[in-house]
């Protein structure tokens, strides 16, 4: 198998990467670059036609693309330690705030990335800056959100580190880089993501 990634601050392919230390699995992968626009050339476009990174390429030529789709595949394969959660309740908690960091939190922050960035202006034919601007109100909602949760519990789908926090710290640090900051009276959501960014797993 092959997985197609990208660099840093590209927010989705960290997210398997941090999945993939936290399993302590190694994975063959390629770097393809997104600002250069190498996951849109032709000989890539054929392979995959959605044109987006990460995405896995299995050894009978099938691709998986989804953050979420590739992680589950190698939980299937690699079911310890869990970051699916381990019951149907810590599942379906997993489950529903992995979709929160990435309906409400994560398309908020997507939105602002495409039409108020400097570097994004370069390949969007439009951009409406007013309507990117606001997004950043409902990413400070979203934010609040983990930070009522995270003061009843020490990660967002409970006591264990699972793929919702994966996938909130991954966006929370693109949102960093593009300039939307942690909100100041989020104090349960600052000592979590200080936590989180301590694990080794984080530098990947």
């Amino acid at each position: 198998m092959l997985l197609y990634d990208a660099p840093i601050p590209a927010p989705n392919p960290r997210r398997v990467r941090i999945y993939l230390a936290e399993k302590g699995l190694s994975v063959p992968m390629q770097s393809l670059s997104i600002l250069a626009g190498e996951h849109k050339g032709s000989d890539f476009v054929a392979k995959y036609p959605a044109g987006q990174l990460p995405v896995l390429e299995l050894d009978d030529g099938r691709m998986i693309g989804e953050t979420i789709a590739i992680c589950r595949y190698f939980e299937a394969l690699h079911p310890d330690p869990p970051l699916f959660g381990t019951d149907p309740a810590s599942i379906a908690e997993v489950e529903m705030w992995t979709r929160r960091v990435e309906l409400n939190y994560g398309a908020a922050i997507r939105n602002i990335w495409i039409h108020t960035h400097p570097l994004t202006a370069r390949v969007v034919k439009q951009q409406f800056t007013e309507f990117g601007e606001s997004n950043r109100p409902l990413a400070h909602a979203a934010m609040m959100v983990f930070d009522t949760a995270l003061r009843k519990t020490r990660f967002l789908a409970g006591d264990t580190y699972s793929m919702a926090d994966i996938a909130l710290l991954s966006t929370m640090d693109f949102g960093l880089f593009i300039g939307v900051p942690i909100p100041q009276e989020a104090d349960a959501l600052k000592a979590w993501h200080d936590s989180v960014s301590a694990r080794p797993s984080a530098s990947a």
